[in-house]
């Protein structure tokens, strides 16, 4: 039989992501049957006068409507927990760490993340034929599927399946398509994210995310000093710089971009050669007077130079502060009113002595606003040469080419959380974790509880060849001799050897609170006998010949980590039905069985060895109150058919409605 996400993925069509989030917008304009009122929307559009529908432009290359498809399939992995570490060092950590395929993880991270990532920072590959890009699909529809699903010809499913195992700009399009959808998704309202990328496919990347979050949500285009010395090896010109593009999921909600405040004391004059003549008056006591202390002022012209300033009233001084109103005529920066809004702000005036040159002086510590050029003199961003010194530290090797220096995206996450303490990072192009490590630092350096999340395919640095011995890949060699089998390893290790070192570097001022830990999960597919097994299930059958949830452990799966299959199946449920990581999931025994309730709301029966002693007992339990959930969930898998009507009958009859949610 089919699992319940392949029923579900069979109809989704390419623009099945995009109608879901237009019913979680705009539900007014769905029918009773799900589908879009186009008559309705278009004289909504008209009544404002909106030309949409008629105009505008839009990005189209091979395999697009294949990555919408993907934007809006569920996965058909599975999430198992790394036991070891989890009830270990990342026991009371707040931190997610994920191997496994990114596409698969946003998709688990639909339900339980949706609108709370607050900064996404991404590094991807920039596909410059260099850096080992490559169409990672291999489409596994068959040709008429697929000319199905998308209403293609022969030679357009020819064309699609062009791009397996390419770096054509297409192939990289609709690689990173669905990913950028489904990272809009998780964002928070006032989320933004961040992408380096190179000139290659810099205007690619503009033009999708310009269709995805739309032209008005673009922040800026980060340059960023990537080299202290150019590099020629490449084109006409040297190459120094990269970007980092910069989008809001609504930019309307943001709010500057800062990494400094304003100096305390900084004097901006009023006087500004050039301008427009016009006069200014000063209120009583609005001005402090550094030099005068209690004389008179006799009215005069005080120009000298090319700067115009005459007091047109005499001024009393009593105590450094003038007692009575007077006016200054010259050639100004600010205007009256803009005088006015100074003085109710309470910011000081000061004038030093004869001649009067007033000056606004900055009490200091607001907000000053970052502009776009990253160059090495402008901010504390680093090199790539930065990059590899920090690795050489940290690994005394170098096993990565194209790496960030952590104090760009330090920078980077710092202008945008500086007042969000508690914000949630996310990096799914994880690489060595240095978006982890530039998290960690920020804490320490202000007291933050910033959180990170990182995704991180598990690659291998080497492969085997036909003797079955172990050879190490192109540019994976250094890593294995290291004694790292794959990248993710090093992307955990990295966290681990900078958390020691940062509290190392930090020891009388680290906050106690400290998280330099992370939970550990691997997205993975079941194995192909699970597989099979589910394929030839009957839910019909009145015996069970195979434990099913054995085949989601740990060890079935074939990867560390000590899960139980009980454990994987309900770590991947809670995220499906939208709980946290860290729920509070308590034990419920009914006779010999474990169940697990999960915040008085969902009771799950996964194991098999459910009775009808057990279903005695939860009715009893349920029909006192002593027990209190809104649904029941089972692993339809443990439950013969005699038992799951059982169970289904003794659920219908409660005066309190429990629902009965059978998943496969």
């Amino acid at each position: 039989m089919q699992t319940d996400n392949e029923k579900y993925n069979e109809t989704v069509q390419p623009n099945t992501a995009f109608l879901n989030e237009l019913k979680t917008k705009l539900p007014e304009f769905f029918t009773k049957d799900g589908s879009f009122d186009l008559d309705k929307f278009k004289d909504q559009l008209k009544d404002k006068n909106v030309n949409e529908l008629s105009e505008g432009y839009q990005l189209d290359f091979i395999g697009k409507d294949y990555a919408r498809r993907q934007a809006g399939e569920i996965p058909n992995t599975v999430i198992v927990p790394d036991e070891k570490q989890n009830r270990g060092g990342g026991a009371h950590s707040k931190n997610l760490f994920f191997t496994g395929d990114n596409l698969e993880v946003l998709r688990h991270l639909q339900n339980n993340y949706q609108n709370k990532i607050d900064v996404i920072y991404i590094d991807p590959p920039y596909n410059t034929g260099s850096d080992g890009f490559v169409y990672p699909d291999s489409f596994e529809y068959s040709d008429d599927k697929l000319k199905d699903m998308f209403g293609l010809d022969d030679d357009q499913v020819e064309r699609l399946r062009s791009i397996q195992g390419k770096s054509s700009h297409s192939a990289w399009l609709t690689f990173m398509y669905p990913r950028l959808v489904l990272a809009k998704n998780i964002l928070s309202d006032k989320g933004i994210i961040f992408i380096s990328i190179d000139d290659n496919e810099h205007d690619n990347l503009s033009e999708i995310m310009n269709e995805i979050y739309g032209e008005n949500n673009f922040i800026t285009n980060f340059v960023w000093e990537k080299k202290k010395k150019p590099s020629f090896l490449n084109g006409n010109v040297g190459q120094k710089f990269e970007y980092v593009v910069c989008f809001a999921k609504n930019r309307k909600l943001t709010h500057a971009f800062s990494v400094e405040k304003t100096q305390k004391g900084k004097k901006y004059p009023f006087n500004n050669a050039g301008n427009s003549t016009t006069t200014l008056t000063f209120p009583p006591k609005s001005v402090s007077f550094s030099k005068i202390n209690n004389e008179t002022i006799k009215r005069q012209d005080m120009s000298s130079g090319n700067i115009k300033t005459e007091l047109l009233n005499d001024v009393q001084i009593v105590d450094g502060r003038n007692v009575n109103r007077f006016s200054l005529r010259g050639e100004w920066r600010y205007s009256q009113d803009k005088l006015n809004e100074i003085l109710a702000k309470g910011s000081e005036i000061t004038i030093s002595d004869v001649p009067f040159r007033p000056n606004l002086t900055k009490s200091g510590g607001k907000i000053k606003k970052m502009h776009n050029l990253l160059s090495l003199q402008n901010y504390p961003v680093g090199s790539n040469e930065d990059a590899t010194s920090e690795l050489m530290q940290l690994f005394r090797v170098n096993m990565f080419d194209f790496n960030k220096p952590s104090s760009l995206i330090k920078l980077l996450v710092k202008s945008y959380t500086y007042d969000m303490p508690g914000s949630v990072v996310m990096d799914f192009f994880a690489g060595s974790s240095t978006t982890a490590d530039a998290v960690m630092q920020l804490n320490a350096e202000d007291g933050g509880h910033r959180k990170f999340i990182m995704v991180q395919l598990p690659e291998k640095t080497y492969h085997t060849n036909k003797d079955g011995k172990e050879v190490p890949t192109k540019g994976g060699k250094a890593a294995y001799d290291a004694g790292f089998k794959s990248i993710d390893e090093i992307s955990r290790e990295r966290i681990r050897r900078a958390s020691k070192k940062i509290r190392e570097d930090n020891e009388l001022t680290l906050p106690e609170d400290f998280d330099g830990s992370f939970k550990h999960y691997r997205v993975v597919k079941p194995v192909k006998q699970t597989l099979e097994e589910i394929e030839d299930f009957d839910p019909n059958n009145t015996n069970l010949f195979t434990d099913m949830v054995d085949g989601f452990s740990s060890k079935s799966l074939g990867i560390d980590g000590d899960a139980t299959g009980e454990e994987t199946i309900l770590t991947t449920w809670l995220t499906k039905d939208g709980y946290p990581f860290d729920a509070d999931v308590e034990e419920v025994k009914f006779d010999s069985y474990t169940a697990h309730k999960v915040e008085d709301n969902r009771l799950y029966l996964i194991n098999e060895g459910w009775g009808a002693n057990q279903t005695k007992e939860l009715l009893n339990q349920l029909g006192t109150h002593q027990l209190e959930v809104q649904s029941v969930v089972i692993f339809g898998y443990s439950f013969n058919v005699a038992e799951l009507r059982e169970l289904e009958n003794g659920l219908k009859q409660l005066d309190s409605r429990v629902t009965l949610i059978k998943r496969y």
